[in-house]
């Protein structure tokens, strides 16, 4: 008989432990975004948008879902093959439509100032890279970075937000891009708390 009161302690007990750790409260970001990537012959400046979606677990502490794409033209080499004893030839770029899609999770410290809200990052995941015809490819993707939300009215806010973020991307019919990548990504946009 005295373990029933003791299993229904147990399930009360493990049940306020576990929604102690649900997010209660967070926030939704959308926006424009700008990245300066170096994926092969060049800089490229890409255009695109990032999403994210924060929970919080402590009052200063949130876990991260953070999703983004980017769109332009990207540089890559071209190394035409020389028949020995021909003509001099050498490596040349190729312009090519590209676009590259990341998916990150991972911890924000923040707090409130005023009507300030600044905040640190770090986000791990994967990246895509597509280059329309010239080759696909995925990576391990890391973001360090941080950025300051400005509340306008007491659930919406808007973000400046700039990440460090390192990719190791590259193409199978292109053997000679670098083995990684240091990207700058700026983004702007709303957020909406809840």
């Amino acid at each position: 008989m005295r373990r029933i009161p003791a299993a229904g302690f147990m399930v009360l007990a493990l049940t306020g432990l576990a929604a102690a750790q649900v997010p209660t409260s967070g926030n939704v970001f959308f926006g424009y975004s700008y990245y300066n990537s170096k994926l092969a012959v060049d800089h490229a400046n890409l255009n695109g948008w990032e999403a994210s979606l924060e929970g919080k677990v402590f009052p200063h502490v949130g876990i991260v879902a953070d999703f983004s794409g980017h769109y332009g033209s990207q540089g890559v080499p071209i190394c035409p093959v020389v028949p020995v004893g021909g003509p001099g030839g050498g490596c040349g770029a190729l312009s090519v439509s590209t676009h590259e899609l990341d998916v990150l999770f991972g911890p924000r410290i923040s707090f409130s100032v005023g009507r300030w809200t600044p905040f640190g990052e770090g986000l791990f995941g994967v990246a895509h890279i597509n280059t329309n015809g010239y080759g696909s490819g995925n990576s391990f993707a890391t973001a360090l970075g941080g950025g300051l939300d400005y509340r306008i009215v007491k659930p919406v806010a808007w973000r400046f937000q700039l990440d460090y973020m390192r990719t190791q991307l590259s193409l199978p019919s292109n053997g000679s891009w670098p083995g990684s990548q240091n990207n700058l990504r700026f983004s702007t946009g709303i957020v909406l708390r809840f």
